[in-house]
């Protein structure tokens, strides 16, 4: 496959979208190493619940790092990643950075101006695109796209999960349009060991989250507040009684009925294992988040 290489402007800043976890590949191994069986990335595909095993993912990643070098990425390259959070852009992320390369994270949902200015200022010179419309724009600005099956050469495929999802699991709903996402998803993720999660599509998140029940989520501000705004359009209409006894039950659990109450409508959030919601303080959403969010949010200066 044939690479194109923009020539590079003589001083560009790409700490916008750099990607940074220097200890990645270290957490990587480790965790091979102690749980190599155990899950470690999860992902809804055509409706079946798939399973990358720790040590699946250490060997995906050596596995593709071999394919980038044989597409001439090397420790002066750099790869851009665009499209929606899930294992194979995760993979592919730390396949780079195995190599040496740099590591971009750019938006996917930019239009062809705003897009032509990042890729003349960010100069990548290759690039994994997600989403046929975004692959269409990425190939009319003259960039060439990695393939992953290509890249990963022949590899026995993920598992499929017959039996029910459990254990602490992180979950993401999110893509490169959270400017730091892959950033804090490679941090949490690796360094807590936990299995993470995601949904078959934007589209089906809610009943993909509803499935998996995850213990912590991280979500970007804009993405709290929309997951805020679809928890209110579920719930009762605003002054009706029934609003009133729900927000009472969660505002104030301390006897059986409110309790029930509450407990009623995590599950139908699939917030029933929840304990905790990343959020960066400096990011916060101006709105003033439900308490039902709140609880769980985990400020991160």
């Amino acid at each position: 496959m044939s690479v194109h290489e923009l020539k590079r402007p003589p001083v560009a800043d790409i700490r916008v979208w750099q990607v940074s976890a220097p200890r990645a590949l270290e957490q990587l191994r480790h965790w091979a190493q102690v749980s190599p069986l155990q899950p470690a990335l999860r992902h809804k595909r055509h409706g079946q619940w798939f399973v990358w095993r720790w040590i699946d993912a250490l060997r995906d990643v050596e596995r593709l790092a071999d394919g980038l070098r044989q597409q001439g990425f090397g420790e002066d390259s750099r790869l851009a990643v665009s499209g929606p959070f899930e294992p194979n852009l995760l993979l592919l992320a730390l396949a780079a950075q195995q190599v040496g390369g740099e590591l971009l994270a750019v938006a996917d949902d930019l239009d062809a101006p705003a897009l032509h200015h990042v890729l003349w200022h960010s100069q990548p010179t290759h690039a994994f695109v997600q989403g046929r419309q975004t692959q269409q724009l990425w190939l009319n600005h003259g960039q060439s796209l990695l393939d992953f099956a290509g890249l990963l050469g022949s590899a026995e495929p993920p598992q499929r999960l017959r039996l029910g999802l459990s254990g602490g699991q992180l979950w993401s709903e999110e893509g490169t349009q959270w400017q730091d996402g892959l950033t804090v998803l490679l941090e949490h993720w690796l360094s807590s060991g936990q299995t993470l999660a995601f949904p078959e599509s934007p589209g089906s998140a809610s009943r993909d989250r509803r499935e998996v029940a995850p213990s912590g989520l991280l979500l970007s501000a804009e993405r709290l507040q929309r997951l805020a705004t679809e928890i209110d359009s579920r719930l009762a209409t605003p002054g009706t009684w029934r609003r009133r006894l729900c927000d009472w039950a969660i505002a104030h659990p301390e006897k059986g009925l409110q309790r029930l109450i509450k407990n009623r409508v995590r599950r139908l959030l699939g917030f029933h294992n929840l304990r905790f919601i990343w959020q960066a303080t400096r990011a916060a959403p101006a709105q003033t988040t439900p308490v039902w969010l709140a609880e769980f949010k985990r400020d991160i200066a």
